[in-house]
């Protein structure tokens, strides 16, 4: 299997840890929110808030702030929110795929449009990139779990389609819609998995040296500023000696 590439969609944010700590937090409530309301409160019977909640854990999201967003859902009070897909491309003709939850779909349009122009790309039409893509589910265990053998067969078994591994850890991924069943069947024989997620799987990757990642990074840490925007993903990859020269920049 093809080795995974860390860097393929790095969510890298120098300095401002603590306000994009907090802008985390509020955008994984935010989906967890919207995930019990869209179905039951209770994570055991529903994959999308059991995901959600588990993609907050994975990153030390308190139990009280957990528990607080559930109960927002249930409240008549909560807010409505539209889930838009915005695509286009970045610097370079990086393909970019942007989600996003607002309750102003003018709002959030117009400024994703504004960050794509002022960072030198272009915002197209939905299914523009997508086709670049494939949609997957990602279930990520640490290396500590097992060698990449014993992952695979697991992986196999419980119905996952392709495992990459290296030293870091194991990425399984499976089709979007067996995502619960197969976390459900690996976690039975390998444990909890660190992450459980629905991702957009590059089939290509475009190639940045140390200027198109400098740029192309400007453009994605501004779209993830947008307390609209929930993720962004990209097809670019790098080399490590780039990207260690980026994190130094």
């Amino acid at each position: 299997m093809a080795g995974h590439s860390k860097w393929a969609n790095i969510q890298h944010r120098k300095g401002r840890q603590d306000a994009a700590r907090s802008k985390l937090f509020s955008k994984l409530s935010k989906e967890i929110t919207v995930a019990a309301k869209m179905g039951d409160p209770d994570p055991e019977k529903n994959p999308r808030l059991r995901m959600a909640v588990k993609e907050a854990k994975s990153v030390s999201v308190p139990k009280d702030v957990i528990d607080r967003a559930i109960k927002k859902s249930q409240g008549g009070d909560a807010e409505s929110y539209d889930e838009i897909r915005y695509e286009g491309y970045g610097p370079n003709g990086v393909a970019v795929i942007v989600e996003a939850m607002t309750d102003n779909r003018n709002r959030t349009a117009s400024n994703v449009r504004s960050t794509f122009g002022k960072s030198g790309g272009n915002l197209g039409e939905t299914g523009s990139v997508s086709f670049m893509f494939d949609r997957k589910g990602e279930i990520m265990y640490p290396a500590s779990v097992g060698d990449a053998d014993t992952v695979m067969m697991a992986a196999i078994e419980a119905g996952a389609d392709d495992v990459e591994s290296d030293e870091d850890g194991h990425w399984i991924y499976c089709a979007d819609t067996d995502l619960n069943e197969v976390a459900t069947a690996l976690e039975a024989s390998l444990g909890e998995s660190e992450t459980t997620k629905l991702i957009w799987k590059p089939q290509t990757r475009t190639p940045l040296d140390l200027e198109g990642v400098q740029k192309l990074m400007k453009l994605v840490e501004t779209l993830e500023d947008d307390d609209d925007v929930q993720n962004v993903t990209t097809n670019f990859e790098a080399s490590d000696e780039v990207m260690q020269a980026y994190s130094e920049s």
